[in-house]
């Protein structure tokens, strides 16, 4: 009895053993399953975001590059570029023996011809006439012209223009039977209201049919390193468009306050590097100044960076001081605005004020003051007034054929002609490099009924 009681014993242990055994190694094979199929699930899962980042990005990519072309395409759309083929032969009047390039090359010199060609022209004002490019093509293209006015305050390039303009009159290429009177003066345009008044009083009542003014320097000015305007030659640091104006560059680098320095660079000169360069001029002082325009370009070569594009570096942020630097000592963009509002005054109705620019901030200038002259005086809530100024639009659409005049903004006192400014064409930037930045904007003064 007592041996069949442990033998029974014995058998509920091992049974008992044994269902424990089991218990552990399903629970172990459970666990096993569970984690094998929680590893594979998570492995599942990360796949499956891995796949839908990748996803993801590669419609980003999609985005992005669909974006780049879109803004490319814009880009494209904002610039105007010339589609007027180049006249060769106009242009080998200003290239020298051998293709030397000459003193200067008047920039969209068809362009402008261009803008003043669609009615009479018989009164003209050149507010710039340098070496009197533009103003030699617009009176050979114009034999009806009875008045022109030649204006520069540069007295090397008045003479340049005095004698340029006499050569075509007392030439063959004027014609027969023009009676043109001819007026040269040595003034800056922001005089152009005196100027006229000076010669005729009627003449700010009556207006004139057409004013130019290019803004840019002319290669007979930079290529002179006495007038301080070059980065690469060494001269005195003047930069005075007019040599009577007291005020140089070599002033306000040694004796206008550091303040007054760093603000001209970061707003003239746009230069990211301002303050640097600030410190670095006041600090010159205390070992006799800044006097030359080689002793300028040392000191922005030295402060500029190496990773900045090497040389190419050094002279961008040098082209972008001596900007600053011209621009304070001859007060250009103020007097640019002026001008602009006097220039329209001074035009007849119908009449055409054509400006070629060079830097975002006179373009930025032109292109604001146009859109303020043209809504000025506008009468609010005036119908009659509404309805002339879009029948005045009405007739403008229906005008002459101009294919430059590609999209056009009306206003009540006249009408922006260039939308978006005109550019040079690649045929032109190819043979003058110098007009890469040159942009065009033209406004015409609304005719009376």
């Amino acid at each position: 009895m007592a041996k069949s009681s442990c033998i029974s014993t014995a058998k509920l242990f091992f049974l008992s053993s044994l269902s424990s055994s089991f218990r552990l190694r399903y629970l172990t094979t459970a666990t096993t399953r569970t984690s094998l199929s929680f590893t594979i699930t998570c492995s599942r899962n990360i796949t499956t975001r891995a796949s839908k980042s990748n996803k993801k990005k590669q419609k980003a990519k999609v985005v992005v590059t669909a974006a780049s072309k879109n803004s490319v395409a814009v880009k494209e759309k904002r610039r105007t570029r010339s589609d007027k083929a180049l006249d060769e032969h106009a242009i080998q009047s200003y290239v020298g023996d051998g293709g030397a390039a000459a003193p200067h090359i008047p920039v969209m010199l068809g362009e402008v011809v261009d803008v003043f060609s669609s009615k009479p022209l018989r009164s003209f004002v050149d507010c710039t006439v340098g070496a009197a490019g533009h103003s030699s093509a617009i009176i050979q293209a114009h034999p009806e012209l009875k008045l022109y006015f030649g204006m520069d305050v540069d007295p090397v390039a008045y003479e340049k223009a005095r004698a340029r303009i006499d050569a075509i009159l007392n030439g063959d290429s004027c014609h027969p039977t023009s009676d043109l009177k001819t007026h040269t003066i040595l003034k800056n345009f922001r005089h152009i209201k005196s100027v006229l008044s000076e010669v005729d009083k009627k003449l700010l009542d009556t207006g004139v049919d057409g004013i130019l003014m290019d803004l840019g320097m002319s290669s007979m000015q930079v290529n002179d390193p006495q007038r301080g305007f070059s980065v690469l030659g060494n001269g005195p640091l003047d930069m005075r468009m007019d040599p009577q104006a007291s005020l140089r560059a070599e002033d306000i680098l040694n004796s206008w306050p550091d303040t007054e320095v760093g603000r001209i660079l970061r707003e003239y000169g746009e230069e990211s590097n301002w303050r640097s360069l600030q410190n670095k001029i006041v600090k010159t002082r205390l070992r006799g100044g800044l006097h030359t325009t080689g002793e300028v370009a040392d000191l922005i070569r030295n402060a500029t960076p190496g990773t900045r594009g090497g040389r190419q570096g050094w002279i961008k942020t040098a082209t972008r001081v001596f900007q600053a630097l011209r621009i304070a000592v001859n007060d250009e963009l103020k007097t640019l605005e002026d001008s602009l509002y006097s220039c329209f005054d001074c035009l007849a109705p119908g009449g055409r004020l054509a400006v070629i620019s060079f830097h975002s901030l006179e373009d930025r200038i032109v292109k604001q003051t146009f859109l303020d002259i043209i809504n000025s005086n506008e009468d609010d809530g005036d119908e009659e007034g509404r309805q002339r100024s879009e029948l005045r639009k009405i007739r403008n659409d229906n005008g002459e054929n101009e294919p430059w005049i590609k999209q056009m903004i009306q206003g009540y006192r006249g009408a922006i002609l260039t939308k978006r400014p005109i550019t040079p064409s690649e045929e032109e930037e190819r043979l003058n490099r110098r007009c890469r930045s040159a942009k065009l904007r033209v406004i015409q003064k609304v005719e009376t009924e």
